[in-house]
């Protein structure tokens, strides 16, 4: 399936989140559930991660919103996708997208909880490199630091 994909602008901020909000929901109990409200679920996506630059959205040939992917130099912060499109490579398409991007290398987190995340990470490549009890995420709860590197490239410099 084609995927168009185009950096979020203010007007997108809504629309991220609440897809945000929805696959959240829709992963529990591999997720935590979130601790933060909806309200500063919007105001997080509109002003620290779409008006900083930092989301990518996909959409179909209509221009309906598919998923997201949360980028800083070296890590994607956020991926998620409309919980009804799961399997359709849109994923599989931001990822791809954010590796173009990366240098050569990326890190995320997962969840350990979250195994289909986790074999979709792997599947495209990355490797757990440090496990953690959770002490350091806002929800509490063990994860995984991934990283990939491409093989064929120079590590980005900082």
């Amino acid at each position: 399936m084609p995927v168009a994909i185009r950096q979020a602008q203010l007007a997108d901020a809504d629309a991220a989140a609440a897809l945000y909000l929805r696959a959240r929901r829709a992963a529990e109990p591999a997720i935590p559930p979130g601790i933060h409200d909806d309200d500063d679920v919007r105001g997080w996506m509109r002003k620290r991660l779409v008006a900083s630059g930092h989301v990518w959205l996909a959409e179909d040939g209509d221009g309906a919103l598919l998923g997201l992917v949360a980028l800083t130099p070296g890590w994607v912060e956020q991926l998620y996708v409309e919980p009804a499109r799961t399997g359709e490579g849109i994923g599989a398409a931001l990822l791809d997208f954010a590796k173009a991007r990366s240098g050569g290398e990326l890190q995320l987190w997962a969840f350990e909880t979250n195994a289909g995340a986790r074999r979709f990470y792997e599947r495209h490549g990355f490797t757990a490199a440090e496990r953690t009890d959770g002490s350091g995420n806002e929800e509490r709860a063990p994860d995984v630091r991934y990283v990939w590197r491409d093989q064929g490239a120079s590590p980005a410099r900082s």
